[in-house]
């Protein structure tokens, strides 16, 4: 087993897809689809092939209303294929909040800790991460939505936080990763003020991972039930790299790195 170093992730550089690798029975996208090993390898592979630059695995489902599991059942459903996905040849993401499940999967390969409450769930996380040497992708999260609030003053406040526990952590600047946690206890309304603004987020000098695949800030839009948001989920993560997102997570991999292609070649320069 081989950890596949991640490839430069700056504000600056091309932009990275993210496939989303789902080992659990109940996410909302793809619940259990992948939840056996042979078809989350198969899965992985596909990816791979489609063009993904990372794999982000994740053992317990984060959408609304999804039950907790235990660290040790989160884990035996990560345990039997972790290796074999990182053996791939591409950078592992390990999606979750438990330090513990991070500690041991960096262990096993994972490059990437993607803690959708950015450091601030478990004690242990900032630690556990920093000596893990891994990136970290940390996430703004509520518990619930509130119409009310200025969900980017919010933002920035949880992300002045997360940052604070990465640094006094020991976690370097260039391996900390900011996600405004699109459909994480906010309001449609607030899902797109977030968009319109992503490219306010770049003051705080990190890369930005934009993550809303199949979300249902596109269903309220199109409402289109959830296997129906390809399009929707393209012209949402086209707007956020235009707006400066380095990653994109995605569910449908070879769309995105077509669409980040053709966005990439508007850029080029005329001959």
């Amino acid at each position: 087993m081989t950890a596949y170093a991640l490839p430069e992730i700056s504000t600056g550089a091309p932009a990275h897809i993210m496939g989303i690798l789902n080992v659990t029975p109940d996410s909302f996208s793809d619940g259990g689809l992948h939840h056996a090993a042979d078809q989350a390898l198969a899965h992985a592979r596909q990816m791979i092939a489609e063009g993904a630059g990372i794999l982000d695995i994740g053992g317990e489902s984060t959408r609304p209303g999804a039950t907790p599991v235990s660290l040790e059942d989160e884990w035996a459903r990560l345990d039997p294929v972790i290796d074999a996905v990182v053996d791939l040849g591409v950078p592992i993401s390990i999606d979750t909040y438990k330090a513990e499940i991070a500690r041991r999967a960096c262990a096993r390969g994972a490059v990437i800790i993607n803690d959708v409450w950015g450091l601030q769930k478990d004690p242990a996380m900032p630690e556990i991460a920093a000596a893990s040497g891994a990136h970290v992708v940390m996430m703004h999260n509520r518990t619930a939505a509130d119409a009310g609030i200025d969900i980017l003053a919010d933002i920035d406040h949880s992300f002045e936080r997360s940052m604070s526990l990465a640094d006094r952590a020991g976690i370097p600047k260039e391996k900390q990763i900011l996600d405004p946690g699109f459909g994480f206890g906010k309001t449609i309304d607030q899902n797109f003020r977030i968009l319109n603004c992503l490219d306010s987020l770049k003051k705080h000098g990190l890369p930005i991972l934009a993550g809303a695949s199949r979300k249902r800030m596109i269903g309220a839009v199109l409402n289109v039930e959830t296997e129906d948001r390809l399009f929707g989920s393209l012209a949402v993560h086209m707007i956020a790299l235009q707006k400066g997102a380095s990653i994109v997570r995605a569910h449908d991999v070879l769309p995105h790195v077509h669409a980040a292609k053709m966005l990439a070649a508007t850029h080029r320069e005329k001959a």
